[in-house]
């Protein structure tokens, strides 16, 4: 961890089937999270709609932080993106590409103040530019059943 930055920190409970319960902390109501069937219920996005989502929202959001920051009247925003899908070189299922396009309803008269944004805007976007770079992610099993005190 560097400087004040604080980690994200959440918790998964299964609660049946594939449908898991998600903690996001104190702040934030649980979200149900699923895979949709045959293997699950599709009771809530499943985690490939989750990373879309969270590439458009943090797309959204850095744009429209550079937009405020320029002076520039934002109205509305709208975002729609799209994920494909392709298979690895084992065959298994990948998210390949995302496609992302950003609406932001500005005033008239301040089209000049968004070029410099439309320049910078992606390289604050930390979950975009952290997909993009590829993220280490270690992984632990520590099962129940396999527990063991050592005395």
């Amino acid at each position: 961890m560097t400087d004040d930055i604080e980690a994200t920190h959440i918790s998964l409970d299964l609660e049946d089937g594939y449908r898991f319960m998600v903690d996001l902390g104190d702040a934030f109501e649980r979200l149900a999270v699923d895979e949709p069937p045959p293997l699950g219920a599709g009771g809530g996005p499943n985690a490939s709609a989750l990373l879309v989502a969270a590439v458009a929202n943090c797309l959204s959001a850095s744009l429209l932080y550079c937009l405020r920051r320029a002076h520039v009247d934002v109205t509305a925003m709208h975002c729609e993106a799209k994920a494909s899908p392709t298979r690895n070189a084992e065959g298994r299922l990948r998210i390949g590409s995302m496609r992302v396009v950003l609406q932001p309803v500005i005033s008239p008269g301040t089209e000049g103040r968004v070029e410099r944004c439309l320049e910078l805007f992606e390289n604050f976007c930390v979950v975009t530019e952290s997909v993009r770079a590829g993220i280490g992610v270690s992984v632990e099993v520590d099962a129940a059943s396999k527990r063991r005190t050592v005395e």
